[in-house]
């Protein structure tokens, strides 16, 4: 008897060990201005329902375009994370080169798991060869803010009065210069994936890429670089680092910006004395955009452990965030949208209407479009070629749009995979 309960013990103690054994995963994300707090947040209910999985948090990544660069480094090294952050159009090149491990063995496993739960644009996005790689964590779409002290120099005092084309924006600008504000309008070109440039496609209802063709070369294309033209020259905009737009605004010292609505809540943690309100991002033409891409980031599994511990552990991780109380925390931290209508309907059913700065991306939401990748191995140097042509047109180095469309469209032809 005395051996028996010995045994019993020895196998209660053992069951208990493992009970207690901590398994820990390693994670990485970009923006930390934006998403440390939300992470701060997440942390508590994380812990309380799994407490025996510790999240060893990274450097978080500069931008989408550092997340990715970074992430193709650690796999020549092998030293990926467990789970990583992604921006939604960069998803693809994970999964092309095996990096990014599919989502669908665990998915099966959750009795209560809907996909059709998520938003499809995004979902979307992380779904290849019909398996999901990458779940959203979060969605953001472009808004407008706007400080209505200085609103009021132009005469807008009241949300309608607004601007609701690109001209309106000009004529504004026009009216603030006059009234001695010295920097009226920033709009954010240097957002990360030229997201702007797609945004005034899409706003025309022209993908910027279909296959491995650039559309710039068409009309659209056109009247896309004409009309960030004659906002930057008919708002004299200054050529500023976006951290440093951010910063002008919220202290007050811009009128208009154009921007992710992901920033909502660091500008209202951060904003001195004035009031902010966010409304519809500006048409090309009057009745407003036809579509605007979803920008944002998805989770994904890039671990690199056969321990199937740790595996377990980083999808609790991935599963929780982009689910539930934990997606919910996106809205509530910073300007994001949750990924899946449980957070949206459910669990923030009135916090839209106590936070209308937060609501102008949801009113929205009919406009979604993908935010599209340029495909092949090329993807972030064709970034940066277009990146470097916006500049030239807020600097003034281009003028002639026509010119640059045809050099443009071009150099990031030959930069795409061939025979698409």
């Amino acid at each position: 008897m005395k051996k028996l309960f010995s045994a019993m013990a020895l196998s209660l103690f053992a069951t208990t060990a493992m009970a207690d054994e901590k398994v820990t995963i390693e994670f990485a994300y970009p923006y930390s201005h934006l998403f440390d707090v939300t992470y701060e947040k997440i942390m508590p209910a994380f812990k309380a329902a799994h407490p025996n999985i510790e999240v060893k948090f990274r450097a978080t990544y500069e931008s989408y375009e550092d997340a990715s660069n970074v992430i193709l480094r650690e796999a020549v090294a092998n030293e990926l994370p467990d789970v990583t952050m992604q921006g939604l159009n960069r998803q693809a090149i994970l999964v092309d080169k095996g990096i990014a491990k599919s989502l669908e063995p665990f998915i099966a496993k959750e009795a209560d798991f809907a996909k059709d739960g998520y938003h499809k644009a995004m979902l979307d996005l992380g779904t290849f060869n019909d398996e999901v790689y990458g779940l959203p964590f979060s969605i953001s779409l472009p808004v407008g803010y706007y400080n209505m002290e200085v609103m009021a120099k132009a005469g807008i005092t009241e949300v309608d009065q607004l601007p609701k084309t690109w001209d309106e924006v000009i004529d504004t600008c026009g009216k603030l210069t006059e009234a001695g504000v010295k920097n009226p309008m920033f709009w954010g070109w240097n957002i990360t994936g030229n997201w702007f440039l797609q945004a005034l496609m899409w706003s025309q209802d022209k993908p910027t890429v279909m296959g491995a063709d650039f559309q710039l070369d068409e009309a659209e294309g056109l009247t896309a670089l004409n009309t960030m033209k004659s906002i930057f020259r008919g708002c004299d905009m200054q050529n500023i680092e976006w951290k440093s737009a951010l910063a002008s605004f919220s202290a007050g010292e811009i009128g208009m910006m154009y921007w992710s609505t992901s920033a909502v809540g660091a500008v209202e943690r951060s904003m001195g004395d004035f009031t902010l309100v966010t409304n519809e991002y500006p048409g090309i033409v009057a009745g407003g955009p036809l579509g605007l891409p979803a920008g944002g980031n998805s989770a994904m599994l890039t671990s690199t452990s056969d321990d199937p511990k740790v595996l377990d552990a980083a999808w609790e991780w991935l599963k929780f965030i982009t689910s539930g109380e934990g997606a919910a925390e996106v809205a509530r931290t910073t300007g994001y949208m949750p990924p899946n209508q449980a957070a949206n309907e459910i669990i923030l059913k009135d916090f839209y209407s106590q936070n209308p700065a937060k609501a102008t991306a949801v009113r929205q939401l009919p406009l979604l479009r993908d935010w599209q990748a340029y495909p092949g191995d090329n993807g972030l140097a064709v970034t940066q070629v277009i990146y470097d042509a916006i500049e030239g047109i807020v600097t003034g180095e281009y003028d002639d749009m026509e010119e640059l469309q045809t050099e443009l469209s071009e150099e990031v032809q030959d930069l795409l995979p061939a025979g698409s």
